[in-house]
């Protein structure tokens, strides 16, 4: 049985005079001191980032912020027109596409190659188990392939391009290289390393967790997604996308609308 821990945080308190987060004066230490890249670090990983995990936390939160009209987007582009009053819902409404299928599966990379990184067995056998389970199972396989991006997605060698500038170890990196070979090994076909695959590396190398990786990316997300809100008020295309799917998605009932 779990030994229950009693009730405590250690992220933030105040008093009149005073705000501490993470054990920081957030008015003398913080504000006007730290870039919002640097706090967001601060608060998720409990200390200040080096200059090198500062460059590779900035460049994958750059790299995760738009990704054009994705169905998120466009989730959030007919909320806000559905309810103009609502950026907070319309964000919601594009955050909740941030799933396994799209954005989210750096998550399942993640796990995969920090599996890896843990198990006894060697690297190449372990990868080619992978490859074959999720062959398989026909599911598909985190963090590889792209619909557009062919043979290879060009974000990925420019992240890893930074972590090893950065001065990361690269044992992630020697990983998903193993990975990728073992993939396309068994998919009789290369399976790029996209974008959400090449950030699960480099997060992984300076330390993120996998679990709270599909959290990073609804933070800048939401930050895109409010680009698209500030577009979709300035030159609509919601009701462009509302009365097309109107017009070509037939109606098939069985009953059909009384002729006038």
């Amino acid at each position: 049985m779990a030994k229950k821990l009693p009730p405590e945080t250690k992220i933030s308190t105040t008093n009149e005079e005073q705000i501490l987060v993470r054990n920081k004066d957030l008015v003398h230490e913080l504000i006007g001191k730290v870039s919002f890249t640097e706090m967001f670090f601060l608060h998720l990983m409990q200390r200040m980032p080096s200059e090198g995990e500062l460059a590779v936390f900035d460049s994958v939160l750059v790299t995760l912020m738009e990704h054009g009209l994705t169905p998120s987007a466009i989730a959030t582009r007919l909320t806000i027109m559905s309810a103009p009053e609502s950026v907070q819902g319309a964000i919601s409404a594009g955050l909740q596409g941030i799933g396994s299928g799209l954005v989210g599966t750096m998550e399942g990379m993640a796990k995969n190659l920090q599996d890896i990184m843990e198990a006894d067995e060697r690297i190449e056998a372990i990868c080619l188990q992978i490859a074959t389970s999720y062959k398989k199972s026909k599911q598909a396989i985190p963090g590889f392939g792209h619909p557009f991006h062919k043979p290879d997605d060009p974000r990925t060698p420019r992240l890893f391009e930074i972590a090893l500038n950065a001065g990361v170890k690269g044992q992630y990196i020697e990983i998903v290289t193993q990975l990728s070979k073992a993939v396309d090994e068994v998919y009789g076909k290369h399976l790029t390393i996209n974008a959400k695959g090449a950030i699960a590396v480099v997060l992984s190398e300076i330390g993120v967790p996998w679990d709270v990786m599909r959290g990073i990316a609804v933070v800048t997300r939401s930050a895109g997604l409010l680009g698209h809100i500030r577009e979709e008020r300035e030159h609509p295309i919601a009701p462009f996308i509302y009365s097309h799917i109107e017009k070509t998605v037939p109606y098939t009932g069985e009953r059909k609308l009384d002729e006038k």
